[in-house]
């Protein structure tokens, strides 16, 4: 292993190993993972589902920026990392100004009348919905293909990838970063900081100040399809509040309370009673029973105070490059995420809007 790459990338979920695919095609890259295995948190934990519409404005810019490069994600796989699936958002009386909200301003959403979304959900209450829209372009994301495709991709770029190796001191010299992994020090000019919920202790670490970036806990839990009932042509199913959410996964339905509670940075477990409050909200909206769960998980959702993410140069701390704060978005913005990177740290012309990278960089905070 090299220990003197041009580029070192702290983090390797999702975000950290696509911007290290990216940027090996113009450097000598090292990926750094403390886990065993890349993707172990928030990208192997994902819903993994592509919604154009999720976000602010400067979220659903990267989402359009994304959308072509997973529908034809060359050198990553040989077909698209999306296939059909749909985004039904039903709301009670109550919810009814959420979904206006929601909707208002967005692309590709059509109002659907109560009857016909129980029609396409037919385990949904009638009486419990009030109004409902679908947005059909919504589609599944193969995460897994996504993550081991760019890792490929960093590979056969000439990248190098270290797992299993926490990084432990951080430190500027004259002219690179110095960055203890295990019992070895790499220096590099620049560091990627790509570590998720880590992201602040690690600029901490380099004596960087951090932007708050805040992980919040987000469980999910597997239950059997209703009897009688084929779930995989039914779209994500959420309700307008975000109370709870619905998809169908491998003929089973995984539910999720849609829980968002701030947490320290760590390897996250489901709260029991959280998970229950939230499957007890999904019971109301439909006319089956919970009898079982199979499986439930917990991963962590990381934002930034202006729940946009985290993209550029940190102010006043040569060559540290900030790619955080995706919260739960990170899976379907890191292709264009990716492209930006490599483009803001190479210098080159960017893809996406001046608007949107000014509202991505660090120096907001200041």
């Amino acid at each position: 292993m090299s220990q003197h790459p041009d580029i070192i990338v702290i983090g390797g979920g999702i975000a950290g190993v696509s911007a290290a695919a990216e940027l090996a095609a113009f450097a000598r890259v090292t990926l750094i993972e403390g886990e065993a295995q890349l993707g172990y948190h928030s990208t192997g934990r994902s819903a993994a589902v592509f919604i154009r519409n999720y976000g602010n404005a400067t979220l659903r810019a990267l989402n359009a920026a994304a959308a072509p490069l997973l529908e034809a994600p060359e050198g990553v796989s040989d077909h698209s990392l999306l296939s059909p699936r749909g985004e039904l958002m039903i709301a009670t009386e109550e919810e009814q100004d959420e979904l206006d909200s929601y909707c208002a301003g967005a692309t590709g959403i059509e109002p659907l009348a109560p009857d016909e979304a129980v029609k396409m959900v037919p385990i949904l209450r009638r009486d419990r919905i009030a109004a409902a829209a679908i947005e059909p372009d919504a589609q599944n994301i193969d995460v897994d293909r996504m993550l081991q495709g760019y890792a490929r991709l960093f590979k056969a770029r000439g990248g190098q990838v270290v797992t299993g190796a926490p990084v432990h001191a951080i430190s500027r010299g004259h002219s690179a970063w110095q960055v203890g992994v295990g019992g070895q020090t790499l220096t590099a000019p620049v560091i990627v900081n790509a570590s998720g919920a880590w992201a602040d202790q690690v600029a901490r670490m380099a004596g960087v100040s951090p932007v708050g970036i805040q992980p919040f806990r987000r469980s999910a839990a597997i239950i059997p399809a209703p009897d009688g009932y084929d779930v995989e042509s039914w779209p994500v199913v959420v309700s307008a509040s975000e109370s709870w959410y619905a998809k169908p996964d491998a003929g089973k339905l995984m539910v999720s309370p849609a829980d968002e509670d701030p947490v320290e940075p760590h390897d996250a477990w489901v709260d029991d009673m959280v998970l229950a409050e939230g499957l007890h909200r999904f019971e109301q909206a439909v006319t089956i029973p919970v009898t079982r769960v199979e499986h439930s998980w917990a991963g962590l959702r990381s934002f930034a105070p202006d729940r946009s993410p985290v993209v550029g140069f940190a102010p006043q701390a040569e060559g540290f490059f900030w790619l955080a704060g995706q919260g739960g978005y990170g899976v379907q913005t890191a292709p264009a995420l990716a492209r930006l990177t490599a483009t803001l740290i190479t210098g080159g012309v960017a893809e996406i809007a001046d608007e949107t990278i000014r509202a991505l960089s660090p120096d907001r905070f200041q």
